[in-house]
């Protein structure tokens, strides 16, 4: 059985995965967190699912290796194409996905349209018909998968003229619409809030599902008795792209510049 103070891995196809890392440590902050990029295989969005399980499967397995205690899928693609994969390899250990926030959104809605933001993977997938046919049937909800943002993202473009201009065409149909309630259905889209709140109005609610990816993990380790009681080690990161690219990028999204591996298998 895994101790208390083993580290949670934490995995995304690139640096997105971040603004969920922040949440799990804001909540639980004696956690030790291990993090895997997985930026050399970036963008998952426009992968086969058969090539992201078997990219999850050597991630998990490198979690394992590092005696990780719990997995989170910090990506939404990653969790419809692995997630049912992972835990028939691994039934025991605690694995934590993530989906669009459909069912917030929904409650959420004044005007009866809601606005989704994601990967075209994500928008693709049965997992992301069946939540829209669960949770969505009185509600107008409408889709626009973002080639071209997780690659801006991922190059550490928060604000350029570029980014501005790809992102308004995104969501201009979205508010010409009624949308008054916004899904960021890719864990790299809330770094793009600050762009997003200049681009609509005020009252237009924007819904991500980091905090409560946070409070799923806590739940499932509370349930394991495996909750750290801390204090927690520095957090490490590897990416299975260029190691020197990644340390740049992590003043940007992270609150300190930590050390970099290069993960290979």
């Amino acid at each position: 059985m895994a101790e208390r103070a083993a580290p949670v891995g934490v995995m995304d196809s690139g640096v997105g995965g971040l603004s969920v890392l922040a949440e799990i440590q804001r909540l639980l902050p004696n956690e030790t967190l291990l993090y895997v990029a997985d930026c050399g295989h970036i963008p998952y969005g426009e992968k086969s699912p058969d090539y992201i399980r078997e990219r999850l499967r050597r991630i998990a397995a490198f979690f394992h290796e590092q005696g990780a205690k719990a997995m989170v899928l910090a990506c939404n693609t990653a969790t419809v194409a692995a997630a049912a994969d992972l835990r028939e390899l691994y039934p025991s250990w605690p694995l934590v996905g993530m989906e669009p926030a459909v069912k917030p959104a929904a409650a959420a809605t004044r005007s009866g349209v809601v606005g989704v933001l994601a990967t075209t993977g994500t928008l693709q997938s049965a997992k992301f018909a069946a939540l829209l046919d669960r949770f969505a049937n009185d509600v107008q909800v409408i889709t626009r998968p973002c080639p071209g943002l997780v690659e801006l993202i991922e190059a550490g473009d928060l604000g350029s003229p570029a980014l501005r201009q790809l992102l308004l065409g995104y969501v201009q149909p979205l508010l010409a619409a009624g949308c008054d309630t916004l899904i960021l259905g890719c864990t790299h889209y809330p770094f793009l809030r600050p762009l997003l709140a200049d681009m609509m109005p005020a009252d237009v609610a924007i819904i991500d599902t980091g905090a409560a990816v946070a409070r799923q993990l806590q739940r499932l380790l509370g349930a394991h008795d495996l909750l750290a009681d801390g204090p927690a080690a520095d957090t490490r990161f590897w990416t299975s792209g260029d190691p020197q690219l990644m340390r740049k990028i992590l003043p940007l999204l992270w609150h300190k510049s930590d050390s970099v591996q290069s993960f290979s298998l």
